[in-house]
């Protein structure tokens, strides 16, 4: 799951780590008035000498008032497919009392194994972007970081949370450039989902929706290869990303944050997309796992499609917390594997336990770190 952290949608997350970022920091004034020299990389050196608390930025109603139709429609749906059928309570509790008291015990078992693995490649990827802002960033802060933002982030709009814990855990003061860092990884993320779950998808138009019609198979292949392209490049040319914010008046803001992505390597960031990879295989994996634990059965090849549609969906619908995601990925999953002649409810099942494992469990264990948070070790000692 993207966690989301897996995916979230980026651009509607980025405004509200920019947001995020000028609440923490006074509003990111220049110290003395100023305007801040230029660094040798390119772009402006910021300050961060404190000014006076201004109001809270907030983003247009209507949007707020979307998002939260969005999951209200897609809980209604889910609600009216799945559970408006008859006995479907009872049915759910007899599937899960075979499941983790039968063979699928097993399969449960190792999908939770993988939640270590899963946040700790995300920990490995935002230790590899926190050492080019500060050289020497261990492991052992990433991961704290990292668990800190998932709690954070699971009950804030947009996880604001998870950009504050990864900002606040940093010593430097480069934290202008960090919102950029953040930014960096979960676009990385966002590529992985959106190269394999555009792959997923073609297989079932190919498969469902376009029998029959070989130049329309042909021209949503070439589509789906140039779109693949164009995510690219905002990873790889980072400088036309910024070009591109300078033309729309209402994005300019968004530059000075992203002015640290085009000084980052291209090694780092292969490292970054590698990364991330792996991070998707391993979550494809747990869903897998759990579909075959609740009795899905059916070739892996067009399940890994489902899954990576499914993935593909979620990263894509706006999310208030990780909270209000509970129903996207379910809506979406029983669609994809119906066109698979599966069952909903096992697939359901599956889906939701993904969810627990991966996002609630990690964040209850997160607050455990909370009292530690750096900016709240700093006031205790004043």
């Amino acid at each position: 799951m993207l966690p989301a952290h897996l995916n979230d949608g980026v651009a509607h997350n980025l405004g509200a780590g920019v947001d995020a970022h000028d609440d923490l920091l006074g509003r990111g004034q220049p110290l003395e008035g100023g305007r801040g020299q230029s660094a040798g990389n390119g772009h402006v050196a910021q300050s961060y000498a404190p000014a006076p608390p201004g109001r809270p930025r907030r983003g247009p109603r209507w949007v707020t008032l979307a998002k939260i139709g969005v999951t209200l429609l897609t809980l209604g749906l889910l609600y009216h497919s799945v559970f408006a059928a008859p006995d479907t309570a009872a049915a759910w509790r007899q599937l899960l009392a075979t499941t983790l008291g039968g063979a699928g015990r097993g399969p449960v078992l190792l999908a939770l194994a993988l939640v270590p693995l899963n946040w700790g490649l995300e920990a490995w990827k935002w230790q590899l972007l926190a050492q080019h802002l500060e050289p020497g960033h261990s492991f052992g802060r990433s991961l704290r970081a990292v668990l800190l933002g998932l709690t954070l982030g699971f009950a804030t709009p947009n996880r604001v949370g998870d950009y504050a814990a990864r900002i606040l855990e940093l010593h430097s003061r480069r934290r202008l450039d960090a919102v950029g860092a953040v930014f960096l990884g979960r676009y990385a993320q966002l590529v992985a989902t959106l190269l394999a779950g555009g792959a997923g998808l073609l297989y079932f138009l190919l498969k469902f929706y376009l029998v029959g019609y070989p130049a329309a198979q042909v021209g949503v292949g070439l589509a789906a290869g140039l779109g693949g392209a164009l995510v690219l490049l905002p990873l790889y040319r980072s400088r036309l990303l910024l070009a591109a914010l300078a033309l729309v008046r209402p994005l300019r803001r968004f530059r000075r944050y992203l002015a640290v992505m085009p000084t980052y390597s291209a090694a780092e960031l292969h490292a970054t997309l590698g990364i991330s990879g792996l991070r998707y295989a391993v979550f494809c994996g747990q869903f897998l796992l759990l579909l075959s634990a609740y009795g899905v059965r059916g070739p892996l090849g067009p399940a890994a499609a489902a899954v990576a549609g499914t993935f593909l969906f979620k990263s894509l619908v706006p999310s208030l917390n990780a909270l209000a995601d509970v129903g996207v990925r379910e809506l979406s999953a029983t669609h994809l594997f119906g066109l698979l002649g599966q069952p909903a409810l096992p697939v359901l099942s599956a889906s939701l336990s993904l969810w627990v494992i991966n996002i609630a469990l990690p964040s209850a264990l997160g607050l455990l770190l909370l009292p530690g948070l750096r900016v709240l070790r700093e006031r205790r000692a004043r």
